[in-house]
């Protein structure tokens, strides 16, 4: 049985443990888990692709023929480490106060609420020696923050993790994410020539020609399918750089471009529009791509998406079907053919803000909904 005490104990004690990236600092939290989860006498392995960074697999084995009950699993999983602290909190970042029924703490929300909330899942179908037929997989992993390279990703594709289904644990208000846009991470280099500011016609200003490009980037018009629960593709300009003196001409400037891109876009159409934008104003340029996610989407009428609506509709809750104009590693399942969606019991506006915090009794009934999901997963 889900124990609320125990669960909103269990999450004061995550939240007390710093686990900024960057720089990538997880391990005092790593250890709280692995310690929790051995002390349910399931399977716990440790998977490292970073030194100091190890992800958790705890896995409690269900008692179907031993190829069936793994092939068949159902992974949860959520990450733990969070975006970096910053100042100006009112509440101690690393204190789990509990105000007016909101528990703060930097990543109260994003991600170690629902962290919390799995391990305590597991912690109760242990306790009540719950017979399942197949696996039930946690797995809790780093590196989320920054691109999830020593994480989910390589978890994946060293075959650690081959579940039937996925639930990524990593939303809010019980949101169900089942589409999500693609990305597009890139650094467009300009590349000009230097002058005396005096003389800037024996140059060529590399800020001023990024000026025109990014004037013209901004009024790209992609063609694309309307989609119903995700706005328009997007483009952002979140970083540049270039000149050395007011009184020189620029011969380098570069700027960081955020894309997001539609399922059913292709991503080589769009980086080949933003190519020709670019080569249009510079005969010298580099485009260099930091980031590169694949859209995802998965059917609502999925019957994993469709069984957890309707679990929890029965238990008085609404999960709503929604897009997520931003990046969840639900994409990365998409590459090795597995179903996923993301849920979870955050508090909406809050994740890496100042004075971060996740609403107490919505926790609580989300990890009552995902322990009933789990049992009704495995009567399929």
């Amino acid at each position: 049985m889900i124990n609320d005490k125990r669960l909103i104990k269990l999450l004061q004690r995550i939240v007390s443990c710093n686990s900024e990236n960057p720089p990538g600092n997880e391990l005092a939290l790593a250890k709280l888990i692995e310690n929790d989860m051995h002390s349910l006498k399931v399977d716990v392995k440790l998977y490292t692709y970073a030194k100091g960074r190890p992800n958790i697999v705890a896995t409690l084995k269900g008692g179907a023929p031993r190829a069936q009950a793994a092939r068949e699993a159902i992974l949860i999983t959520p990450h733990f480490d969070t975006v970096p602290i910053g100042n100006g909190w009112k509440y101690n970042p690393l204190g789990g106060q509990i105000v007016g029924g909101k528990l703060y703490g930097r990543g109260a929300t994003d991600d170690k609420g629902n962290l919390a909330s799995c391990m305590e899942v597991m912690r109760s179908l242990v306790e009540d020696k719950v017979k399942l037929r197949k696996d039930v997989m946690m797995a809790a992993t780093v590196d989320e923050e920054t691109g999830s390279h020593a994480g989910i990703i390589p978890l994946l594709d060293k075959k650690v993790l081959k579940p039937r289904l996925a639930l990524v644990m990593d939303s809010d208000n019980f949101d169900t994410i089942i589409a999500q846009k693609g990305l597009i991470h890139s650094r467009i280099q300009i590349f000009g020539k230097k002058a005396h500011g005096a003389y800037n016609w024996r140059g060529i200003n590399a800020i001023e020609i990024a000026a025109t490009v990014i004037g013209d980037l901004k009024k790209i018009k992609f063609a694309y399918k309307k989609h119903p629960l995700l706005h328009a593709p997007t483009m952002n300009i979140g970083v540049i750089r270039g000149g050395d003196k007011v009184n020189m001409v620029s011969d380098f400037c570069e700027f960081a471009l955020d894309t997001r891109y539609l399922p059913g876009m292709s991503p080589h159409s769009v980086l080949n529009q933003i190519r020709s934008i670019v080569a249009k104003h510079a005969k010298k340029f580099k485009i260099v791509i930091d980031d590169w996610q694949l859209p995802y989407e998965i059917d609502r009428h999925n019957k994993f998406v469709k069984l957890y609506a309707d679990t929890a509709k029965r238990m008085g809750r609404q999960a709503h079907l929604k897009g997520s104009e931003g990046a969840t590693v639900i994409t990365f399942f998409k590459k090795h053919g597995i179903p996923a969606f993301a849920t979870g019991y955050g508090s909406s506006g809050t994740a890496h803000t100042t004075d971060e915090y996740i609403d107490v009794k919505p926790l609580c009934q989300g990890t009552r909904l995902l322990e009933r999901y789990i049992k009704e997963y495995d009567r399929l």
